[in-house]
């Protein structure tokens, strides 16, 4: 998927062997953006530590964790970000999804019923699925 919209490299790994791989891709030097879309204090703290200084690591949605602003300020990362009101746009993506203008199979790419959403959750921990469909009844 990520290289589909233009991605160049990928690294499935999370922490500091995340960490490690981009700095290794990069020469030591770091990313010119990062992009924090999980909200975790892991993958906080991982897109901050893989940008370079003077580059700037966007928020999406509200974080969970902490973002560590006295690491960024001393290292010359800038930040900006915002909530995600995803539940404002359902009921218009909902009707595109419904009348099949609008596919969302790129992204939602495991589907299963709410008595196994256990196993949706698990795949996409294991990276087998971006994101789950979890269906309740019939439409």
């Amino acid at each position: 998927m990520a290289r589909a919209f233009g991605a160049t490299d990928i690294v499935a790994a999370r922490g500091e062997e995340a960490e490690q791989a981009v700095l290794d891709l990069t020469g030591r030097i770091g990313a010119d953006a990062a992009l924090e879309c999980v909200g975790t204090e892991q993958s906080i703290a991982t897109a901050f530590a893989v940008a370079r200084p003077g580059s700037t690591v966007g928020i999406v949605g509200v974080p969970h964790g902490q973002v560590p602003f006295a690491t960024t300020f001393f290292r010359n990362v800038g930040w900006r970000g915002g909530p995600a009101p995803a539940r404002l746009y359902i009921p218009d993506l909902m009707t595109d999804v419904l009348a099949g203008t609008l596919n969302p199979g790129r992204v939602f790419d495991y589907e299963t019923d709410l008595e196994q959403v256990s196993d949706a959750y698990r795949a996409m921990d294991e990276r087998r699925a971006i994101k789950s469909v979890i269906r309740v009844g019939s439409l």
